[in-house]
């Protein structure tokens, strides 16, 4: 794999993760408690031996470059790197922003024509699933591609919101429809039932082959394809263009797949990660998940009721607090009697300091944590958040969107949303 480039894009303003997204990049959203997004497709690409990859932003992407600098460090004699290439203004390139996929690429070019290059891998920031892209080569390789591109199957339920392509016996692309509605649609990309069975899948309902944005390009196509159009995106340009002119195959997967773009499927994916039987395991030792190491403390649990739930490192957890279905990430300071049920706490940035603690006492004001007799249910708690005592967040009149004070909270997708460094004082309750 070592003539494998990698690009993972995450470029986007990520309004539809807002506000998760307020105050960083994409990418660098805290996932499980303990990673961020982008240590999906990276591990997916150290797993698969690639390790030449640049990471494509452009917004809020001081917290994602931090850790990538923190994280991803190899030794001088293996050749890798992760290396941001965040929008900047030059001489051959012009000034503007990246203004779509494949414009962000197009911008950074010359890294592709560096030699030893022969395929360029282009991966999605925002997306949870677990791909040796070794295969996907060998995929590429075998049917003497131009271009190969990831597909997973789905219902036609589920096509309205997702890029349908439609394939011939063999496996090349012959045609895409992007997002669906209408039944005449569906059925011009809808497959057969033998077709899924002739590769070893069981079709289980599903009919139609979703675009899952994974890419691999020959290099020499894609330099060409920069150089010589004006396509800004790839999912919605490069790609149905590619099909009429060139060789396009699938390359099908049939493990677990989300993209989390929205609140939504950020809120799903993760609490199902915390069950027994979940499709995406964390613990798998034949293909780990890489992120930052951290020098915590053990998480403490004072007499605590915990159920189907992941606690992450540094963690205080008081006597009579009663924990399920949620992700309590590092540093959470959760006092006596708290509830906590089907919620995600991404924790703290740091400790608080004894001097800290003090003066947030003398001014009334919650430390960093979760108050006692404090009841959170259903909700998203962003970093460095501040809960008083009895403090009561729950979305009892089951209100779908409201921005509230959006300083403090909102709900998106009928979920209350706390925003990081936000402050509840003692008594506070969910009222919009």
């Amino acid at each position: 794999m070592r003539n494998v480039v990698s690009f993972v894009l995450g470029g986007g303003r990520g309004t539809r993760l807002y506000p998760l997204t307020k105050y960083r990049a994409k990418p660098a959203v805290p996932l499980a408690g303990k990673y961020r997004l982008i240590d999906i497709p990276l591990s997916n690409c150290l797993n698969s031996g690639i390790n030449r990859i640049y990471v494509l932003t452009q917004f809020l992407s001081v917290s994602l470059h931090r850790h990538i600098r923190q994280t991803y460090q190899f030794d001088h004699f293996s050749g890798g790197f992760v290396e941001l290439l965040a929008a900047q203004q030059t001489m051959d390139e012009g000034t503007d922003w990246y203004q779509g996929t494949a414009d962000a690429v197009r911008k950074n070019v010359r890294y592709l024509q560096q030699p030893g290059v022969d395929y360029v891998l282009i991966l999605s920031g925002d997306q949870l699933y677990r791909m040796d892209y070794r295969e996907l080569l060998q995929t590429h390789l075998d049917t003497k591609a131009d271009v190969t591109i990831g597909g997973f199957p789905v219902s036609s339920s589920a096509a309205s919101g997702l890029g349908i392509m439609r394939t011939d016996a063999t496996g090349r692309v012959t045609g895409f429809v992007e997002k669906p509605k209408t039944e005449e649609l569906l059925q011009t990309v809808r497959l057969e039932p033998e077709w899924f069975q002739s590769r070893g899948m069981t079709p289980d309902g599903r009919d139609c082959l979703a675009n899952m944005g994974i890419y691999l390009f020959n290099r020499d196509l894609l330099v060409d394809l920069m150089v010589n159009t004006g396509y800004e995106d790839f999912g919605k340009e490069i790609f149905p263009k590619s099909i009429n002119t060139r060789h396009v195959h699938v390359h099908m997967f049939d493990g677990y797949w989300e993209d989390i773009g929205t609140i939504k499927a950020f809120y799903d994916s993760n609490l199902s990660l915390v069950r027994s039987d979940s499709l995406f395991q964390l613990n798998c030792p034949e293909a780990p998940i890489f992120s930052r190491a951290r020098y915590l403390p053990p998480s403490q649990i004072d007499n605590a009721t915990i159920r189907s739930s992941f606690i992450a490192d540094g963690c205080q957890i008081g006597e009579g607090a009663v924990i399920e279905n949620s992700i309590i990430g590092l540093r959470s300071m959760i006092g006596p009697r708290v509830t906590v049920r089907n919620s995600i706490l991404m924790g703290a940035d740091f400790y608080e300091r004894t001097a800290d603690l003090e003066q947030d006492r003398i001014a009334g004001n919650p430390a960093i944590g979760i108050g006692a007799g404090s009841v959170i249910e259903g909700a998203i708690l962003d970093k460095n958040c501040r809960i008083g005592r009895n403090v009561r967040i729950v979305n009892e009149r089951q209100i779908e969107n409201s921005d509230g004070d959006n300083e403090i909270c909102m709900i998106r997708d009928g979920i209350p949303m706390v925003l990081k460094d936000a402050a509840l004082p003692d008594g506070w309750t969910l009222q919009t």
